[in-house]
């Protein structure tokens, strides 16, 4: 006959699951690999869908975000200063290449007139 052991179980099991670990070593971990978290919500009224919103979460490091092609706060002018000097510079360079245009097509008008 075999031995099945006994019975009940004793009374010291070792856990099941995942191994535990600190806050930290959570947010660290998805810091690094990244975490995308998708839904989308959709109102229907008597089956004509009348809004959908569709979200698309990404949370990660800056540099788990280049890694996947993601930097769009370096080029948002509301976020980064020197995307905003970059959009000043360039929309004064067109202004004077507008301004110089203008200048060429009737040299003789004085600055000001219309």
């Amino acid at each position: 006959m075999t031995d099945l052991g006994t019975w009940p179980p004793s009374a010291d099991p070792q856990p099941v699951g995942p191994p535990s670990g600190s806050l930290a070593d959570l947010l660290e971990r998805v810091l690094d690999k990244g975490i995308v978290i998708a839904g989308d919500i959709k109102i229907d009224l008597l089956d004509i869908e009348l809004l959908t919103i569709r979200l698309r979460l990404f949370i990660a490091s800056v540099e788990t975000a280049k890694k996947a092609g993601i930097d769009w706060w370096e080029t948002d002018p509301a976020l980064s200063s020197r995307a905003a000097r970059d959009a000043l510079t360039e929309e004064n360079a067109r202004l004077r290449a507008r301004l110089e245009a203008l200048e060429e097509v009737d040299p003789d008008t004085p600055a000001g007139a219309k």
